[in-house]
């Protein structure tokens, strides 16, 4: 991993943010601004960025020497995801244990080459290969997805308090699914609610790095394999994933973090 310059970590407290969604747009728009970019699906129960990123089933990364392998590549992005080395359909019913050896050895034995941004789409939560990521991994810094939900939000404080015990700067905040427009009529609504990304940003000294409408065509593109910075790069979302993408470049540009030491009291 000496190749690599940054990681960061792009997590949410609870799953259904849009935070995959979040990481291989945010992942597209860095490499369409010059940056060599990797995307590690750490979902290791569920993940998705095979599909997002149009890697078809049953394609597996190739050996590199005794454990090594090589990752994917897909829309000029390095890929590593559980859901290039298992069938689609199968269910990991593993013990945390278990998990943590395969977010370590997709993270380690990967061969990434020379990358300017590493982008971990974390797991819901903070448990295990969150701990990890903070123990074994120098990180850059760490950028939440929520929705303006308060129940989102409940959860996005807990993974910005994970980071900030661990001593990862948290970046920023992306606000999904902030305005829904009407295709039909034009009338907005905000189903989830407002302010809730500027409330938990103000409440944690951080920023907003953007905000996302509810979209059917962000979906749409994400489940096709064409997300939207590649298949709609002129549209207004894929200017908004361009300046979250500048911003997170230069909060983290000229940083090294020597990785954060852990330590538990009560």
């Amino acid at each position: 991993m000496d190749g690599i310059k940054h990681i960061i970590a792009v997590a949410s407290g609870k799953g259904g943010v849009g935070k995959s969604t979040v990481t291989v747009n945010l992942a597209l728009a860095l490499a369409a601004q010059g940056y060599r970019v990797g995307v590690l699906d750490a979902d290791i129960y569920g993940p998705s960025q095979a599909q997002m990123l149009g890697v078809e089933e049953g394609t597996r990364p190739q050996p590199a020497g005794e454990n090594a392998f090589m990752p994917l590549q897909a829309h000029g992005l390095k890929a590593m995801s559980m859901a290039f080395l298992v069938n689609s359909r199968d269910a990991m019913v593993w013990r945390g244990p278990m998990v943590v050896g395969a977010f370590q050895q997709m993270l380690n034995q990967t061969q990434w080459g020379e990358l300017d941004f590493l982008l971990i789409d974390m797991p819901p939560g903070t448990g295990d290969i969150q701990l990890t990521l903070a123990q074994k991994v120098p990180v850059s810094g760490a950028v939440i997805v929520t929705t303006p939900q308060d129940i989102a939000l409940l959860d996005a404080r807990k993974g910005i308090e994970m980071f900030r015990k661990v001593n990862v700067p948290v970046v920023g905040v992306v606000e999904n699914m902030s305005l829904y427009k009407c295709e039909s009529c034009g009338h907005e609504a905000a189903i989830f609610g407002t302010g809730g990304g500027e409330r938990i940003a103000q409440e944690y000294a951080t920023k907003v790095l953007g905000r996302l409408p509810l979209a059917m065509s962000i979906r749409e593109l994400a489940d096709s394999g064409k997300p939207t910075v590649v298949s709609s790069p002129e549209s207004d979302e894929s200017q908004t994933f361009a300046e979250i993408a500048r911003q997170v470049a230069d909060s983290v540009m000229g940083t090294q973090q020597s990785g954060p030491t852990i330590s538990f009291s009560e």
